[in-house]
């Protein structure tokens, strides 16, 4: 790196932009992931896989805007592409071409991607997915695994954060409201359930499975614990929505990275529905909502299943969705294999550190992302998952090791790699965890 942080002896740049932030953002941000102690930090520039903050310090980014730079930051071919796009036009109230274009590069990444729409951002795919469903099948509800992260939606928000003090049984989870104010109208159209566990998942979707439009599940989600779902609890849920005439969604928003075609392909499962954002944007905002054709016909306003109305402004904008064409055009099945073989050697060196300082901690993903935890045992569903007080401390201390190391980190003590990474990079990552570790066991 660069040089070490020592830029808090005297008021910094970073200090000085926190101090106006906070006068016009609520918290001085306009994402909470952002926040960091004492304040943020402030980039000048990145390139790559390294980021320069306003202060100077280099440091290489594993966080990758929480996983949607899946070749780095200012990658040659996704600007020239953006730039070139600028030039002629940023956003048209008619069609183009790349729209066109990069739909043809997904479908031929997935057969099951036989129609698709381009939104804006990972949470409007999953709004409309979930949207498409309800139109399709003439059903209001929803059933979603307790614990996970599908973006800024009240239905999909219910019990998204439950604790143990409101979150209730495994037979029968709470519905548990993100939002202070949630109507409890939202509350009802819900059915979570506890992820992994087949025989109490399908107990609950069994109860109100004339009245469910769609089962949402991310096969490995980050707040549940970033671990691979059970390839028979994946099964099951197949199984049970086509039995039921109930569509499966599958959320590959963050996911998407880790196969060829999505990280379904590994667990060799086609849903109905599958949502998709970050990294096929490459790098600019952008979501994607793909089917089956005969479902997908509910958007379709010359079709006679169409019911759903859907529009938006930027939706296809084509400097997004151009970036996004050269972005998963690069990120090829040989590119896909390396990087994700990177990942299993940081994944390995990460747990011997573990080993060879004594810390208790696991090691869980798959693909080119992983996520450590402070238990000896990888947890399994989302209270397995949870963090007592006393981890959230060893977390922030980790954390805040890493980045006086020049490391940044998901803020979940989470990495996704990019491929301008090589083993070096690597290398560096573990020796920071293996002296954060050092530290949190001196500590005790």
């Amino acid at each position: 790196m660069s040089r070490q942080v020592e830029v808090s002896r005297e008021v910094s740049k970073s200090a000085a932009f926190y101090e106006r932030a906070l006068k016009v953002l609520p918290g001085g941000v306009s994402r909470n992931a952002a926040l960091h102690d004492p304040h943020p930090l402030y980039v000048d520039h990145a390139s790559g896989c390294l980021l320069t903050d306003v202060e100077g310090v280099t440091r290489i980014d594993f966080a990758n805007n929480m996983a949607s730079l899946v070749h780095g930051h200012a990658d040659p071919d996704v600007v020239r592409a953006a730039t070139e796009q600028i030039r002629r036009g940023t956003a048209f109230s008619v069609a183009t071409e790349i729209e066109i274009r990069c739909a043809e590069h997904l479908r031929s990444r997935n057969p099951g991607f036989e129609k698709m729409r381009f939104v804006n951002s990972g949470t409007e795919a999953v709004m409309a997915g979930i949207k498409v469903a309800r139109a399709f099948t003439g059903r209001p509800m929803l059933a979603k695994a307790e614990g996970a992260y599908h973006g800024a939606y009240d239905y999909i928000e219910v019990s998204q954060a439950p604790t143990p003090a409101n979150w209730g049984t495994l037979d029968e989870p709470n519905r548990v409201p993100l939002v202070k104010g949630t109507p409890q109208s939202v509350m009802d159209e819900v059915v979570v359930f506890p992820f992994n566990d087949i025989d109490r998942t399908i107990a609950l979707l069994d109860r109100a499975k004339d009245k469910l439009a769609c089962v949402i599940i991310d096969l490995m989600p980050h707040r549940i614990g970033l671990n691979p779902a059970d390839p028979a609890y994946v099964a099951a849920l197949r199984d049970w929505t086509t039995r039921n005439n109930v569509l499966l969604l599958i959320d590959e928003v963050i996911t998407f990275r880790s196969c060829y075609g999505g990280l379904q392909q590994q667990y060799n499962v086609s849903p109905d529905l599958t949502a998709m954002g970050k990294m096929i944007g490459g790098g600019f905002p952008i979501g994607a909502i793909a089917g089956r054709a005969e479902i997908m016909d509910v958007l379709n306003p010359r079709s006679p299943k169409y019911c759903y109305p859907h529009s938006g402004t930027f939706s296809a904008n084509p400097v997004s969705v151009g970036a996004g064409l050269v972005t998963m055009e690069k990120f090829t099945r040989s590119e896909v294999d390396r990087l994700n073989a990177l990942t299993r050697l940081a994944m390995k060196k990460v747990q011997d550190a573990i080993r060879e300082t004594g810390m208790t901690a696991s090691v869980t993903g798959t693909g080119s992302m992983f996520r450590l935890h402070f238990t000896a045992t990888p947890p399994l569903d989302y209270r397995q998952a949870h963090q007592s007080p006393e981890d959230t401390k060893r977390l922030k201390v980790l954390l805040n090791h890493m980045m006086s190391e020049g490391i940044i980190l998901i803020n979940s003590c989470s990495a996704a790699l990019s491929t301008p990474m090589t083993e070096k990079d690597v290398d560096v990552l573990v020796a920071a965890f293996r002296g954060g570790f050092k530290k949190l066991v001196a500590m005790g």
